[in-house]
């Protein structure tokens, strides 16, 4: 079946099951462009927002343009790979081609596949003559095939669009993360709200099985935090924790500390900033580049650790860069830790300027690069968690600072606008006709 004709049906397939759209209302996309709300019921969009599925960008025709290239180019390189007069090294180039093209082939493919089966059940349903008895057994089996055919191809529909998603190399990688408390007024309000974001991320390791390691933990005034960084290790680490990065706010009645004194609600900020540690990365350091002090640890670990000048801080002369550890009361492993902050640090440094060199049209304004944007707000008064990149709202905030499931779907949320995105940014890339932002709600 030709590419167009297929894309044409699979559209019209999408139109079928997902029906008439409503639109209300507007939310900002990850990239700061207002667009409406749109349910796929035809209703007003919930309090709790999520994002519609990434199959709905199949209906895109900048989309649907950028699949045929691709279909094309695949067909192509099976052709050209057909021939005997290629060289070794060209063979290659285009064996590797061809094999990232193959995923997106495959499932188009199937695809094609189950639009013949659709058919076949539609020429059979409109088409079908009989007894009236006959007739209407015969078109209650044929209905419920077409609705499982249908649904199978909504499916294929969604895979094929994650298949063209761009993958992130450090999706797998750890973490490196950091709370810093913000620099306003009443500052017990930030410090005691950092800490309770350091335990909300540590219950969302334990709640998805990672490692949570702590490199630097410096305790404020009524059980508030200055400052800590950890090192998160598991699966997929940097997958679900690269959009966490960036300034969250807290609105609330104080419950301790002097804001608590005066009995109205208070807003105050902290910062968190992820930095991926892949497996392999090398960053060359001159030790000339090297300032290192040591010092007497002041943060918790009992009087033992405060008598010795264990904790170290190590600065970067050229960058200005600095990494700190005081967790033990070695010295030469307070270093050790600090040198892999500072790598990581360097190491995101150095990824920023390339990525933002890639980027000029679309940028994803998500943690990554841009940590001074205020993400999320966190409002204890009228119990609600607001991630402002998106428009979406949880409840029961209680509930959500414990770092379990509701974190995890405001999470894959914002992952998941994230990916269409990237991907319409690649379709951009691709074609010189405008897209339109892309539709979350």
């Amino acid at each position: 079946m030709p590419v167009g004709r297929c894309l044409r049906q699979l559209c019209q397939c999408g139109r079928a099951v997902y029906g008439s759209r409503g639109r209300t209302g507007g939310w900002r996309s990850l990239s700061g462009t207002r667009v409406p709300d749109v349910t796929p019921w035809g209703t007003a969009a919930p309090t709790r927002r999520v994002h519609r599925g990434l199959g709905d960008l199949y209906e895109d025709v900048s989309v649907q343009r950028h699949l045929q290239q691709l279909m094309e180019q695949q067909r192509h390189l099976s052709r050209t790979l057909e021939r005997a007069s290629l060289s070794e090294s060209h063979r290659k180039t285009l064996i590797k081609k061809h094999t990232e093209l193959l995923p997106v082939a495959n499932v188009f493919r199937s695809i094609e596949e189950t639009l013949k089966e659709l058919e076949e059940v539609l020429s059979l349903l409109y088409g079908s003559a009989g007894t009236k008895d006959e007739d209407t057994q015969l078109t209650q089996l044929l209905k419920e095939e077409e609705a499982q055919i249908s649904q199978k191809i909504l499916n294929l529909k969604k895979d094929l669009i994650k298949a063209l998603v761009p993958t992130d190399p450090l999706d797998s990688s750890n973490v490196l993360l950091e709370v810093v408390s913000g620099r306003t007024t009443g500052g017990d309000i930030c410090q005691q709200f950092t800490r309770e974001m350091f335990d909300m991320y540590q219950g969302f390791a334990s709640y998805k099985n990672w490692d949570f390691e702590v490199y630097n933990y410096t305790p404020a005034e009524y059980g508030g935090l200055h400052h800590a960084a950890v090192r998160i290790a598991g699966e997929n680490v940097y997958r679900h924790l690269k959009h966490e990065g960036g300034t969250h706010r807290v609105q609330r009645i104080p419950e301790v500390g002097l804001s608590s004194r005066m009995q109205r609600i208070h807003t105050g900020t902290m910062t968190v900033i992820i930095l991926p540690q892949p497996v392999e990365f090398d960053v060359s350091i001159d030790p000339k580049d090297l300032r290192i002090d040591t010092f007497r640890s002041r943060g918790a670990g009992g009087q033992s650790v405060n008598t010795t000048d264990s904790a170290v801080r190590i600065v970067h002369l050229p960058t200005g860069l600095t990494a700190e550890c005081q967790q033990t009361r070695s010295q030469l492993q307070n270093r050790d830790t600090a040198m892999r902050v500072l790598r990581a640090r360097l190491y995101q440094s150095m990824m920023g300027k390339e990525t933002e060199q890639r980027h000029t049209a679309r940028k994803q304004q998500v943690g990554t690069r841009s940590q001074s944007e205020r993400i999320r707000t966190y409002n204890f008064s009228q119990d609600r968690v607001t991630d402002h990149r998106t428009g979406y709202v949880t409840r029961d905030i209680k509930e959500f600072m414990r770092g379990r499931e509701a974190l995890d779907d405001l999470i894959s949320d914002v992952l998941a606008c994230a990916e269409r995105e990237a991907l319409l940014e690649v379709v951009e890339s691709s074609s010189s006709s405008s897209l339109k932002p892309p539709e979350c709600q």
